[in-house]
């Protein structure tokens, strides 16, 4: 069983940044792939980022390429995602999730998911 809890949201203005941080529990962390997701009012979750168990391989959408990175520290159990030059449309639910032995997995098919954390952007 793993559990994740999101932090570091909030409310930011456009062009500002956020990092998030998504803390796992559990000794297997650096087994499972990770993947950032989010949910906007009245829409549905979608993919934002993924990283592999390794660490080798990182995968964006496209909306967030070049604005977004993910990043994981396996010794602190954590999955990060930065957000640079935030829009309007980023505000959302984002979602941290986990799959064993995941490796670049932009479907909702993982394992676990944390309870999200509310981004804001500001125009």
């Amino acid at each position: 069983q793993v559990q994740l809890v999101e932090s570091g949201g909030g409310l930011v203005q456009v062009g500002g940044s956020l990092r998030l941080s998504c803390a796992a529990s559990g000794r297997t962390f650096s087994r499972y792939g990770m993947g950032w997701f989010r949910q906007a009012p009245g829409k549905e979750r979608e993919f934002v980022a993924t990283i592999s168990w390794s660490g080798s391989s990182t995968y964006y959408a496209d909306s967030v390429k070049g604005r977004f990175t993910i990043s994981r520290d396996n010794a602190k159990n954590t999955v990060y995602l930065q957000m640079n030059s935030l829009k309007p449309e980023d505000t959302a639910v984002y979602y941290c999730a986990a799959k064993l032995w995941g490796t670049v997995v932009v479907t909702t098919h993982y394992d676990y998911w944390g309870q999200g954390t509310q981004v804001t952007v500001s125009s």
